[in-house]
């Protein structure tokens, strides 16, 4: 409990030294940050940088997060953009003498035996983990990924701390219920989990490398299994050009505008065919292979996040997608109402003018100029005023999106990503949904219904028996009841705890501001001592 409270006392401080209330216009409280003592001479530094140095020094659960704001250039001014890109490639590594104990604990061996070389100095470094380069015995060039030493009790401690600010969002804010922070954390957190396992990266490797193993537009690294454990990642080590390094691309004569539709088109394959995409999709994870500059080939790497979906999100995506590439409106709002985007009681009519008002203008511009990312992204915003619930798993495929036209538009501004985009997504519809995979899919189910098949009349039968005799009836448990009046008394007492905790905080604006003594370090104690009660306060009424 006073870890949490020290740990927002601490993400407070670190965002006033840096000066980012600048970026906090509009927020509740945002004020108070301007209250707060410490606010060292950063003048000079711009925005994005601060902000990125603000992140570096809260850890990786907020470089990652930082790295996914990166990719958001459409919400995100140019100049933090760039300086947030810096946390793909840029956090400072670990020393080489703690990755080697991590792989020599791992594999159960040493160093010596497990590689003829070993390069102490890393190629790379990340949020989660740092990259080194080896040669094995056999001869064969290799890189080894290794997890931070320590890292799960610091993403632990601020996931926790994600998790009770969600809650507290969802349970005040007057639309928590639609935004579902809490849900939208809990996916998070089953991302960077998901990282800090290495055998999972390399299943995910393993798993697209398959179904692209005959592509020459898409190439996988091999893994090496035998080298592989939790915390420790063994793959072929492949050469490329970085596929933001644009002059050398063009250097070599590379057919940009192929690289481009290439791009986009491996995106549709991986979410539409494969039901698994590449998850983070931004220029540090990408290579070309330029060996034939009219044909080049793509180099995916990190596979530390993989996006699926569930069937029917995946139908109704694309289909969506469809309806919106053919300018049918009313198919896109009958599509939301049937998913369970908005409620059943929406009217159709309402949401078909909406549909038609974000997306209509698209098609009074040249193609190559819009966005069907960004179209698609207003679309799921307009349909907030409808109340619209955000499906989490369907975040890391928006931004997925956005990465990826984003990356075609800078290698081929000219690029029509509907031209696109379109034709591939009706292929791969027509011979996923079409009539030979679907009676495939019959032909292999049938064995199972055949089986159950003698229990359906008796079932029939007696389902209408007890609708006739008037006993089939919709039933709350008393368990459900019981679960009402819980969370009815616990908002009740929850809410004399929020007016205390919201008084220690002004407070301590207030001690701050005038520097009430005694101070330490330019900190006034007695605000930050109201500080920390005020958020411990508020962390108890939340339990």
């Amino acid at each position: 409990m006073i870890r949490h409270s020290v740990r927002m006392v601490s993400i407070v401080l670190t965002l006033t030294r840096y000066r980012l209330d600048e970026l906090l216009e509009g927020l509740p409280l945002a004020g108070l940050f301007r209250l707060l003592p410490g606010r060292r001479a950063m003048a000079d530094l711009p925005r994005g940088e601060r902000l990125r140095l603000a992140l570096q020094e809260l850890g990786p659960i907020y470089v990652k997060f930082g790295q996914i704001l990166s990719t958001r250039r459409d919400l995100l001014p140019p100049d933090i953009a760039d300086e947030l890109a810096g946390l793909q490639d840029a956090v400072a590594p670990f020393p080489s003498d703690q990755a080697r104990a991590i792989i020599e604990r791992e594999l159960k061996a040493p160093i010596e035996e497990l590689f003829a070389e070993f390069e102490a100095l890393p190629l790379a470094s990340a949020s989660i983990a740092q990259v080194h380069g080896a040669v094995l015995k056999s001869g064969e060039a290799v890189v080894v990924k290794v997890v931070r030493p320590a890292i799960e009790h610091q993403i632990q401690r601020d996931l926790t701390l994600l998790k009770s600010l969600g809650a507290l969002v969802r349970r005040y804010h007057p639309e928590g219920d639609r935004i579902r922070p809490d849900d939208i954390v809990k996916e998070f957190g089953r991302v960077v989990h998901d990282e800090l396992k290495m055998q999972s990266e390399a299943a995910n490797a393993s798993l697209i490398r398959r179904n692209f193993e005959d592509s020459r537009e898409l190439y996988i690294p091999k893994i090496y299994w035998e080298l592989t454990a939790n915390r420790v990642m063994v793959m072929e080590r492949v050469s490329g050009i970085p596929i933001r390094d644009l002059a050398e691309l063009r250097r070599r004569k590379v057919n940009l505008e192929v690289l481009a539709r290439r791009g986009v088109r491996l995106f549709y394959t991986q979410v539409f065919r494969d039901n698994l995409f590449h998850g983070d999709m931004h220029p540090g994870n990408i290579l070309v292979n330029a060996s034939n500059p009219d044909d080049p080939t793509l180099i995916a790497l990190d596979f530390g996040i993989v996006g699926s979906l569930t069937p029917s999100d995946l139908y109704y995506i694309g289909e969506n997608f469809l309806a919106i590439f053919n300018r049918e409106y009313r198919r896109v709002a009958e599509l939301h109402i049937e998913a369970g985007w908005v409620p059943p009681d929406t009217r159709l009519d309402e949401l078909e003018a909406a549909t038609r008002t974000v997306c209509e203008p698209a098609f009074t511009r040249p193609l190559e100029d819009v966005s069907f990312a960004e179209t698609v992204i207003s679309l799921f915003q307009v349909a907030r005023r409808f109340k619209l619930t955000l499906q989490p798993q369907l975040i890391m495929l928006q931004k997925t999106l956005l990465n990826i036209e984003g990356m075609g538009r800078d290698l081929y501004p000219k690029l029509n990503i509907w031209e696109v985009a379109k034709p591939e997504l009706e292929g791969i519809y027509r011979e996923r949904y079409g009539l030979p995979r679907t009676a495939e899919k019959i032909g292999r189910q049938l064995p199972s219904l055949l089986a159950r098949s003698p229990e359906v009349p008796h079932l029939i039968y007696e389902a209408l028996k007890l609708a006739a005799a008037g006993k089939l009836r919709a039933r709350i448990d008393s368990d459900e009841l019981e679960r009402l009046g819980v969370q009815v008394g616990r908002h009740n007492r929850r809410l004399p705890g929020a007016i205390l905790s919201a008084g220690f905080i002004i407070a301590a604006a207030v001690l701050a501001g005038y520097q009430v003594p005694p101070l330490a370090t330019d900190y006034s104690l007695p605000a930050l001592g109201s500080l920390a009660i005020g958020l411990f306060v508020a962390w108890r009424s939340l339990r």
